[in-house]
């Protein structure tokens, strides 16, 4: 079929993904990254200041001036790119000492880093498991991991979310050769840690591997912001940390494997994503020094953090809406219906507030909502405003104090 032939079909399918409210617009940012960003939408529109509720930029580190002059030092000092994957003339002494940096401050004993966490997850399981054996996950794992799970040949055993009795029934019935538990350290969507300390007790139980992808927490969960094995004191027994440069680290771009040295030895032998993508930039790898060395420094932003966290959760619970329940900084508003998703989100925007509808694909059909995530870039008046406008928009909707039923009753 020709792409003349085929461009109806493309186009019809678009045109249901619209009717369906799933269509994903993008706001067009025309300013750096922070806790307030001047934002066009529609893209021809003139730029609006807004206060930025859905960005990963929870420790405000992404435009800090130590880390933008790290970066620049990065440039003038090693140059823009390299040029190369690592093991032909793409590693240079930095890169090894941001994986020392990354393996000490994660308590492990070694790193590998990559373009992004994506990739990470992409080599980690073929690189390191055969058919012989087998890979237990959490059913909400992120997409990355699903898909690093998919080039793998090893047996795929799915658990129940955060249903510990389900994985230790699927881990005592497996016949194999080595098991590897894996998890989200705290899920993307809904903002719930994993029980890594029970998660480890049957790991020990029934001699399985633990691999934790802890991108939505390392540098602000835990004590010292080390990543959920530290806040559930099992530093010392989880396997594998992948983590990423992207998020709270500066919000740049790449990621990592931190492990046990042979792991880490053989997806540098083995992981395609490593053996076939560039090095990390300088630039990167200098400002991501740079923020171990702030996070290690002082524990300020992430205790800010955690308080502006309890102050936006405490202010949206005692207005009336529904929220998944956690202790994390990513605050889930539940609306079920992507089209009042989407509408809720449109009305935000006209009071000076970003923050994004999720729905079908990213979650699942009939658990649409608007995933807030709060920032140490973020000022606490910053947050009154923004849940004062959050309160005015739930009256329109009538959402304030209602049921998930009432909600899809009305769009059935």
């Amino acid at each position: 079929m020709s792409y003349n032939s085929s461009r109806q079909i493309y186009a019809d399918t678009l045109a249901s993904i619209r009717k369906d409210g799933l269509y994903k617009d993008e706001r067009i940012i025309c300013s750096h990254q922070g806790g307030e960003v001047k934002v066009r939408f529609p893209a021809e529109a003139p730029e609006k200041n807004m206060i930025n509720l859905c960005a990963n930029n929870y420790l405000g580190l992404s435009s800090h001036s130590d880390i933008l002059k790290a970066a620049h030092e990065g440039l003038d000092k090693r140059g823009y790119g390299m040029s190369s994957v690592r093991f032909i003339c793409g590693t240079q002494d930095i890169h090894r000492e941001l994986e020392n940096k990354m393996s000490n401050f994660l308590g492990m004993e070694d790193t590998c880093l990559f373009a992004s966490c994506f990739d990470a997850n992409g080599a980690l399981f073929e690189a390191i498991l055969s058919a012989e054996d087998a890979i237990f996950s959490d059913r909400l794992v992120h997409a990355s991991l699903i898909d690093g799970m998919r080039l793998c040949k090893a047996q795929r055993h799915i658990f129940e979310h955060q249903d510990l009795n389900d994985l230790e029934q699927k881990l005592k019935a497996a016949k194999c050769r080595m098991k590897l538990i894996i998890t989200d350290g705290v899920f993307s969507m809904d903002g719930d840690m994993a029980r890594l300390d029970e998660i480890c007790r049957l790991a020990e139980k029934y001699d399985a591997m633990v691999a934790v992808d802890d991108s939505h927490a390392t540098g602000f969960i835990g004590k010292t912001g080390r990543g959920t094995h530290e806040h559930f004191g099992v530093m010392n027994k989880v396997d594998i940390i992948t983590t990423t440069f992207g998020k709270a680290l500066g919000g740049a771009t790449g990621g990592c494997v931190s492990a046990r040295k042979e792991i880490v030895d053989l997806i540098k032998q083995r992981g395609r994503p490593y053996l076939f993508s560039n090095a990390l930039m300088p630039a990167v790898v200098y400002a991501s020094l740079k923020v171990i060395d702030v996070l290690s420094s002082s524990t300020a932003r992430r205790d800010k953090l955690e308080e502006l966290t309890k102050f936006w959760r405490n202010g949206l619970t005692d207005a009336g809406f529904d929220l998944k329940q956690g202790n994390t900084p990513i605050v889930p508003i539940m609306f079920y219906e992507a089209k009042l998703a989407q509408e809720f989100s449109r009305d935000l925007y006209n009071e000076g507030v970003f923050a994004v509808g999720f729905f079908y694909p990213v979650v699942p059909k009939g658990e649409a909502r608007i995933r807030t995530q709060i920032s140490a870039g973020l000022e606490k008046a910053q947050l009154e405003r923004a849940l004062e406008a959050f309160v005015k928009v739930g009256k329109k909707h009538r959402v304030l104090g209602v049921k998930k039923e009432e909600i899809t009753a009305r769009y059935s």
